[in-house]
């Protein structure tokens, strides 16, 4: 047997991958002409039905519509087109993924379903002119943090802020940091990885776009966790990721801003009537400057009961805000 007739039933399979779908499909007259025109094979009906046979007995959800002439289609696949469209909506609106390969990636997953749903996996979703990271390793510093969890290894790596000038600059002058990540987290459009920070002595998160290159994955085992540390508390009790000390608050909510609250704490926070326009919330999160600008977002919807140090923190960056404007 020739290789041609070897590939012939995988030929067949491509077509129908990228030509056919529960609304488009070929027949075996066209199969056998693009075995001809595109590939130089040459054969027969029976052929071909058998090869639609093999690819129906190997798995491929293949449909054969009896009519004048036999209709294919290939009407199951991994991913239906809704979710080929939700698919791209995220990598569209993802931030941490760089223009070029959410171009890449979308390219790729439109592959994934026939040339005649193309024009339907074009999205119009309203990203908000949605800035990009311009890291373009972000997707193998993600597989070496990934690689380094599921081994409970340390990593290292260099960290990066932009200057006044909007370049680059390694933090603490190169500085080298050694990393034991438990744990990758999306928050507020961003990767962020949690895990224990030598430099800090404790554990803490790092953008992970804003890591300067693929982490190295080292052999030393990683640092356990603290004792009685609770990720999921640690991570219910942070302002889009940054690090404060975290204590006990009380706050005093409008009626209406329930759905923020949620948003915010999750809906197991603790809540209990305070009057009748407004109810308290009783939480343990991290107290700092994104905390405060949270609540002075609200406009004095929002006000702190307790505890009486963060009352004043507060207080004194609403007076520094206002000398400034003064």
């Amino acid at each position: 047997m020739d290789i041609k007739a070897r590939l012939r039933p995988f030929y067949v399979a491509k077509m129908l991958y990228e030509q056919t779908d529960e609304d488009h499909y070929l027949t075996i007259a066209q199969i056998i002409d693009q075995l001809e025109a595109n590939y130089g094979i040459s054969t027969t009906r029976g052929t071909v039905g058998d090869d639609i046979k093999v690819l129906q007995e190997f798995g491929f959800d293949i449909e054969v519509e009896q009519s004048t002439q036999k209709r294919i289609y290939l009407i199951g696949r991994t991913f239906d087109l809704p979710e080929l469209k939700t698919l791209i909506d995220a990598i569209e609106s993802a931030r941490f993924i760089p223009k070029k390969k959410s171009a890449d990636l979308v390219k790729k997953i439109a592959s994934l379903s026939s040339k005649h749903t193309s024009a339907d996996l074009v999205r119009n979703v309203d990203v908000e002119n949605r800035l990009k990271t311009d890291n373009q390793k972000v997707l193998y510093i993600m597989d070496a943090l990934n690689e380094a969890i599921n081994k409970k290894k340390k990593v290292s790596f260099q960290y990066f802020s932009y200057n006044a000038n909007k370049k680059q600059e390694i933090k603490n002058g190169g500085f080298t940091y050694i990393f034991s990540p438990y744990k990758l987290i999306w928050n507020g459009d961003y990767y962020y990885a949690v895990g224990f920070s030598e430099k800090h002595k404790s554990v803490g998160s790092f953008r992970v776009d804003r890591i300067v290159k693929q982490p190295k994955v080292l052999e030393e085992p990683a640092i356990s966790p603290p004792d009685g540390f609770d990720l999921n508390v640690f991570l219910n009790s942070m302002f889009r990721m940054y690090n404060g000390e975290r204590k006990q608050v009380e706050l005093i909510c409008d009626n209406d801003l329930m759905d923020a609250i949620i948003d915010k704490f999750g809906k197991d926070v603790a809540v209990s009537p305070n009057d009748s326009e407004s109810f308290l919330v009783t939480t343990n999160t991290s107290v700092g400057r994104v905390f405060y600008s949270w609540i002075f977002g609200f406009g004095g919807r929002v006000s702190i009961l307790s505890p009486d140090d963060v009352k004043e923190e507060y207080a004194k960056m609403v007076r520094d805000v206002a000398a400034v404007l003064a």
